[in-house]
């Protein structure tokens, strides 16, 4: 199998001086550590054209582009674990994953997760660009969050995607209820997102080894202490719905992570992705998928009204 490229991208001003392998992560949250550094070790990601180690230094205006190594076999577990899937072909498909599932395996969660669920139900017709681990994921959404993935079955389908992602013509439309009441009825959220340096595990608004981070969102209903809203991602970084609500003063209700100490415990944070739009690495149409509310969400709507 040849391989093929993933994406190409300029580091841009004021994101030179970071290590190789830093700066391709950065700029692609999308494709996995792992995946990155198997690339790297290859000699799959060339900077100005030419081959580089993981350690090389970035400039500004470097032109960095990654190249995806032939397909190696899956070594996840397939497991029968029942799918809501809302949209499916021999390119990809769309899951409706549950909140308190996790995506793929990893350190304390070695199975139970959607990839085995979906190497069962895809009986291997998974994209291998992700690693043995991360088969056919595109995007993630948090542990605790529900909503709208996309799959890809082929290479090629997970390079368009991927591609689409990178371009921000991939829509990811959520819902949300958050703390507090606006004072405006829609807005953007225009503010870089990197690692909180007190503390690895979260994210944070800063200026520090950030990528930037744009939010838009839309006021639906507003109760006495929360709001609904609907909340469109133009970039895609870690947390970022979670770190953007947490930062203009309104966390999003049941995040023990970002929210208030003394806030509402329901067992994961009140977010779903419920809209999906992307153009079809195949027949180049635009195919958008929505979800209903889950259970758990419109329980805390119907308790807060």
């Amino acid at each position: 199998m040849e391989n093929k490229r993933v994406f190409s991208f300029t580091v841009e001003n004021g994101d030179g001086g970071e290590r190789l392998d830093k700066t391709v992560c950065a700029y692609a949250p999308e494709l996995s550590r792992n995946f990155i550094q198997r690339v790297l070790d290859s000699g799959g990601v060339t900077v100005n054209g030419k081959p580089k180690k993981k350690s090389y230094t970035v400039e500004e205006g470097d032109e960095i582009t990654v190249t995806a190594p032939e397909l190696r076999e899956i070594e996840a577990q397939p497991q029968d674990i029942p799918l809501d899937i809302l949209y499916e072909d021999d390119c990809l498909l769309v899951v409706n994953k549950p909140r308190n599932m996790v995506v793929h395996p990893a350190p304390g969660n070695p199975d139970g997760t959607l990839v085995n669920a979906l190497m069962y139900h895809c009986r291997g017709s998974l994209s291998g660009i992700n690693g043995v681990i991360r088969p056919g994921i595109v995007h993630r959404i948090d542990k605790n969050t529900s909503g709208l993935l996309i799959v890809a079955k082929t290479d090629e389908a997970h390079v368009s995607l991927v591609s689409q992602i990178q371009a921000h013509s991939f829509t990811r439309e959520y819902r949300a209820v958050v703390h507090g009441n606006f004072k405006e009825l829609s807005g953007t959220v225009d503010a870089p997102i990197g690692r909180n340096p007190n503390d690895r595990k979260k994210m944070c608004v800063t200026q520090l080894h950030s990528r930037n981070a744009v939010t838009h969102y839309e006021v639906l209903e507003t109760y006495r202490n929360f709001s609904f809203v609907k909340v469109r991602l133009e970039t895609g970084r870690t947390h970022q719905i979670r770190v953007h609500m947490a930062h203009i003063g309104h966390p999003v209700a049941g995040d023990d992570v970002y929210g208030p100490k003394n806030g509402v415990s329901m067992g994961g944070q009140c977010l779903h992705a419920g809209l999906i739009g992307f153009i079809h690495p195949k027949t180049e149409e635009y195919i958008e998928i929505s979800s209903e509310l889950p259970e758990y969400f419109t329980a805390f709507l119907n308790k807060i009204k």
